[in-house]
């Protein structure tokens, strides 16, 4: 009885210390993502990664598409996207657009020169008319919080994010759906003006709430790929 008793024993314990079963839901297997754009897609406290919480969808959908397909250069991303479906990052994109979380308030950076920070405002809000210079307003929406389905917001982000995707578009190292409208408003923009509007970006408190808007009022001023009408019905240069 010896031997049986100290099989019951070893069969016990070994129950008694199994780790619970892991739940497979979509929260579950996106841990790969919130381990770098933070707890529940809210941010990363490193200035680089970007919140992916409550953005559009189709933004989403389509960062994930350029990640797994090349436009856009991030070996991490890639690796982890290359094998999914459109299915699947549909699903994903999904999952964290529907996230209604708060956004923290800015971080502290370096003080921005006055003169760098009106030019920085000037160019968010109204653009340079006489370079034909769209104003971001004029297509992330006049509260710069994004336009449902497919522009995202650009507050809440890190300066160095913002920057860094500028540059990008600027050195075409990353890209949009045809024709890349970003690509065309970077490349206007000179290195001092990038850092003027990311570093008033990133000094610029949320608004609550801090929904992406459900129209513009006006057609977009220069033609994005994959974005559809978002005027509510008038044909915007986007959608031909």
């Amino acid at each position: 009885m010896k031997p049986l008793f100290a099989l019951l024993l070893l069969v016990t314990a070994f129950g008694a210390g199994a780790a619970p079963p892991v739940p497979d839901t979509i929260a579950q297997r996106l841990q790969a993502c919130t381990g770098c754009h933070g707890k529940e897609g809210r941010a990363a406290r490193d200035g680089y990664h970007p919140r992916i919480a409550g953005k559009p969808v189709d933004y989403l959908y389509h960062q994930l598409q350029g990640f797994r397909d090349g436009r856009r250069q991030y070996a991490l991303m890639t690796g982890l996207l290359d094998p999914l479906s459109d299915a699947y990052l549909r699903e994903i994109a999904v999952y964290f657009s529907s996230l209604d979380l708060p956004y923290s308030p800015p971080a502290p950076g370096p003080a921005l020169p006055a003169e760098a920070a009106r030019r920085g405002e000037a160019l968010a809000r109204d653009g340079d008319a006489a370079r034909q210079l769209p104003a971001c307003a004029q297509c992330h929406g006049s509260a710069l919080t994004g336009v449902a389905p497919a522009i995202p917001g650009l507050l809440g982000l890190p300066r160095d994010y913002l920057v860094a995707q500028l540059g990008a578009w600027r050195t075409g190292t990353r890209r949009a759906l045809a024709p890349d409208c970003m690509a065309r408003v970077a490349q206007a923009l000179t290195a001092d003006e990038v850092s003027a509007i990311a570093q008033w970006l990133a000094m610029q408190p949320v608004p609550e709430p801090a929904h992406p808007a459900a129209m513009l009022p006006a057609a977009l001023p220069v033609a994005c790929g994959g974005v559809p009408d978002v005027t509510g019905g008038a044909t915007t240069k986007a959608a031909r």
